[in-house]
């Protein structure tokens, strides 16, 4: 794993943050020889559909809009 010290870090941050993403490989950022921080890859989301995704799956029998439902619920009068 490549390390790197933060004023290196302050300087080539876009340079490292893209290192990182085109390696794959973490980073871990140091201050005084301490590590403070890692850098990781942004883990893929998974494939498939995400909006939209139940379109056509359910079906509503009922105007949601234009609904009636005071007797749902207890009112105080």
């Amino acid at each position: 794993m490549k390390t790197m010290l933060v004023s290196e870090f302050k300087a080539k941050c876009i340079a490292a943050l893209k290192e990182v993403h085109l390696s794959r490989e973490p980073m871990i950022v140091t201050l005084r020889g301490k590590p403070i921080v890692t850098i990781q890859p942004f883990a893929d989301l998974p494939s498939g559909e995400r909006l939209g995704g139940l379109k056509g799956k359910m079906t509503v029998h009922v105007d949601l809009v234009h609904s009636e439902s005071t007797d749902d619920w207890d009112m105080p009068k």
